[in-house]
């Protein structure tokens, strides 16, 4: 049963929040991050939805779903214009829907060579099922690790990116050339793509390496703080997603790790990102929220001029000297 605040959030509805997993780098953590963020978010009651973009079809098969056999699915999506947003998705756990990957999604790359609008495909075929009145609270794209036209197709639909990455120094260098094709793709095909941060996986705080490359990332965000950048906003998510055996051995019998192991420090991890990624989105959209209780207000000070209108007609009509404004106020209990 949904309580008095759940209703109420259901009916503000915040915008839905388009967000793109990516690190050209694989083995980082980023389907695993994608698949673990998106069961948390479900499990907390928001509508989720997981598209699948890497050809090796990790996220599909961390979920127990094999691509071969169930239909329609990304390569599907992007390929034949016939194929809509709704007939490529499966419904994987309560809230949380999916489309998944095959490896024939790796011969997009050069079939979508030629196409027109070849980047804003995916973007495309959203926008038709919104119009449609399709709706989720979160969209996560699992990029593949490479900045292919999967990648760009990713980029130009999402708001958002969040980088996936283990702290060590060759992935700190590696995140600069991340950020500048982030900030490429948002000048040529999409002015409102922003970089949310970036979420550290595998981690191992008694490191005093990761302890100075996490100094190193929070260091160069701070500085970008107001700056034009792409990434003047974003931040080191926290907590780190710590090393636990049980995120490596989950995806083997198809489940999230809150079903395979709820209770390990991976679990217990996500959860909170989830938690924060939420919180931090109600924020961002607060301006728009609280619209309703000044609405309100702006009702209360109409009804108190009316009240006031209405005892300087009585006043006039009665032939009584005129009562102060501030009178009828304090009779209101204004």
């Amino acid at each position: 049963m949904i309580d008095a605040r759940q209703e109420a959030e259901r009916v503000a509805e915040l915008p839905t929040r388009v967000v793109a997993l990516l690190n050209q780098k694989g083995g980082v953590g980023k389907t695993t991050s994608t698949v673990n963020l998106g069961a948390a978010l479900a499990d907390a009651g928001h509508r989720v939805l997981l598209v699948d973009l890497d050809p090796q079809g990790h996220l599909s098969l961390h979920l127990g779903i094999d691509g071969s056999t169930c239909g329609e699915g990304t390569y599907e999506l992007l390929l034949d214009p016939a194929v809509s947003l709704a007939a490529a998705i499966q419904h994987a756990r309560p809230n949380l829907d999916v489309v998944s990957a095959t490896v024939d999604l790796a011969a997009a790359e050069s079939e979508l060579a030629d196409a027109d609008d070849r980047h804003g495909i995916l973007a495309r075929k959203f926008a038709e099922a919104f119009a449609g009145g399709a709706r989720w609270d979160y969209i996560l794209l699992d990029c593949p690790p490479s900045l292919g036209l999967l990648t760009l197709n990713a980029l130009a639909f999402a708001r958002e990116v969040i980088v996936p990455m283990q702290a060590h120094f060759l992935a700190l260098q590696g995140l600069g050339r991340l950020l500048e094709t982030v900030a490429l793709v948002g000048h040529g095909v999409n002015p409102d793509l922003r970089v949310a941060g970036v979420l550290l996986c595998m981690h191992e705080s008694q490191s005093s390496h990761g302890r100075e490359v996490v100094a190193e990332l929070k260091r160069f965000f701070n500085e970008a703080r107001g700056s034009a950048v792409a990434w003047s906003d974003a931040t080191v998510f926290l907590p780190a997603v710590r090393r636990n055996i049980k995120l490596a051995e989950a995806p083997s019998f198809g489940q999230t790790i809150l079903e395979y192991a709820p209770t390990c420090p991976g679990a217990m991890d996500y959860r909170t990102l989830a938690t924060r990624l939420v919180e931090d989105w109600r924020r961002r959209n607060a301006p728009a929220r609280r619209s309703a209780p000044a609405r309100e207000e702006s009702a209360r000070a109409t009804h108190r001029r009316r009240k006031e209108v209405e005892a300087t007609v009585e006043v006039i009509e009665s032939g009584s000297p005129p009562v102060p404004a501030a009178t009828v106020r304090n009779a209101d209990g204004g």
